[in-house]
């Protein structure tokens, strides 16, 4: 069965550090980009981060640069998210997802992490 599981959530204070983690099972992340996305309660989804399998290209949303950074570790089919001095802004379920490269709309979703950030 194919999945796209993430973890590594959790409750941190605010300036604190997580790091997340996505690991496909079921395919490979070989000619994919894997993106994270995250929502709030409330508000809409919103695309975080997304970095290529196939040259390492890595984009990032405003709100996080300087503090995000996605990283993968392709053949143990993993990408990562090293979350830096976050804001109770950034409390969100985080879930990453990939899509061919090349190709529109993704393939598979994960279940998300749940982050938790205090003041």
């Amino acid at each position: 069965e194919v999945q796209l599981q993430a973890s590594g959530g959790g409750l941190v204070q605010a300036g604190g550090s997580l790091r997340l983690s996505c690991v496909a099972s079921g395919f490979t992340f070989d000619e994919y980009a894997i993106a994270w996305f995250r929502r709030a309660p409330g508000k809409e989804r919103e695309g975080i981060s997304i970095i290529s399998s196939v040259d390492g290209t890595t984009y990032y949303r405003d709100s996080v640069k300087g503090r995000f950074t996605i990283s993968g570790d392709f053949a143990k089919d993993t990408v990562y998210l090293q979350m830096n001095s976050l804001k109770p802004g950034d409390t969100a379920l985080y879930y990453c997802a990939a899509r061919p490269v090349g190709r529109l709309g993704y393939d598979y979703w994960g279940q998300g992490t749940q982050v938790t950030v205090s003041s």
